[in-house]
């Protein structure tokens, strides 16, 4: 790869979810910045220009769905990737009508996880990669 490898941006109210997350992203060769609130991730978004955020849907103050508007009210278009641990048909439905890119439910495999972030940063001409990851999100040792 040449270059600075992508940035995600992991945003989950909690610890242990945020600090495994960035372990598997780091290992899959992203850059991962973690965020332990909505809130928090606001404040930094602009000077930290994630390529991808991965948003979980149910946190204190903001959830994933109240960041997302955010994000669009400051006309931040950047890829979206909702975990939730409680999935419902109408939060799913109100995730893609806000314009998230993907909606996944926890616990969430984590080959399915890389390639929604790596579909997601394609659909928003982000087109980037980490070494040892295909267009298509795989693992380039298990094409």
């Amino acid at each position: 790869m040449s270059g600075k490898p992508p940035i995600v941006a992991v945003v989950d109210d909690e610890e242990d979810v945020r600090h495994s997350l960035q372990r598997l992203l780091r290992a899959a060769g992203f850059e991962v910045l973690v965020y332990g609130s909505g809130t928090e991730f606001l404040r930094h978004v602009t000077a930290s220009s994630p390529d991808c955020v991965v948003l979980d849907m149910h946190m204190p103050r903001l959830t994933g769905l109240d960041v997302q508007f955010a994000l669009r009210a400051r006309n931040l278009s950047l890829p979206v990737v909702i975990l939730t641990g409680n999935e419902t048909t109408e939060m799913r439905a109100a995730a893609f009508a806000a314009g998230v890119d993907d909606y996944l439910t926890k616990p969430v495999d984590d080959d399915v996880l890389i390639g929604a972030i790596v579909a997601a940063m394609h659909q928003h001409d982000r087109p980037r990669e980490p070494d040892g990851i295909t267009a298509s999100g795989v693992p380039k040792e298990r094409r």
